[in-house]
């Protein structure tokens, strides 16, 4: 099947997009409103997009009422990515749920909420590696928000350093996101490697 442009309405193009770029990691993002309302949720549109400066990005998708994750960084300039182990990936699907803007997740979810070292947003305690941003831009694209954010401090749990600062894998046990489902990320390769299936 080949589908162009003018192709496009006629398909579920979202289920097909989102089932073939998989797995994707997870930004499982906190931040905080002027007021000190505490925000947590979960971003599969996400990854590294500059080391110099170290920068990450998420994409916020477009909906009738702006999420309040891009309200609150908008308002504040700072927010918290968490990276999702398997062991939190039930508190993760349950601050992803729709809840009223008032609504702390943290709490929601069953999570504790750390103070930053440098930012504003609240971190996840328990999240295996943390990144504190500060906001560089938001880049309108098509209906979502691009966000761009400059790493401040990184916080990463005891034990999962291997040496030649590599961070281990198999402890850090991240969570993928498939089309509606999730995946473990535990098999790991190298290349070239013979045993692929041809």
């Amino acid at each position: 099947m080949i589908l162009c442009e003018e192709d496009f309405t006629s398909h579920n193009m979202s289920k097909l997009v989102k089932g073939a770029v998989v797995p994707r990691p997870i930004a499982w993002v906190s931040t905080v409103d002027g007021k000190g309302i505490r925000n947590l949720a979960p971003f599969s549109f996400f990854t590294v997009a500059s080391m110099e400066p170290i920068t990450l990005c998420i994409s916020i998708g477009g909906s009738d009422k702006e999420k309040d994750t891009l309200r609150n960084i908008r308002e504040t300039e700072q927010f918290v990515i968490n990276v999702v182990s398997e062991s939190l990936a039930n508190q993760m699907h349950e601050s992803s749920k729709s809840y009223d803007h008032e609504v702390n997740e943290f709490e929601k979810s069953g999570t504790t909420a750390s103070d930053s070292v440098i930012v504003t947003a609240p971190r996840v305690a328990e999240a295996p590696v943390t990144f504190e941003c500060e906001l560089d831009q938001v880049i309108e694209v098509g209906s979502s928000h691009l966000i761009l954010g400059k790493v401040v401090c990184y916080h990463i749990k005891d034990g999962l350093i291997m040496g030649n600062d590599k961070i281990d894998p198999h402890k850090l046990a991240p969570v993928g996101r498939m089309a509606g489902d999730y995946s473990y990320i535990q098999n790991f390769y190298s290349l070239p490697n013979e045993d692929l299936p041809k």
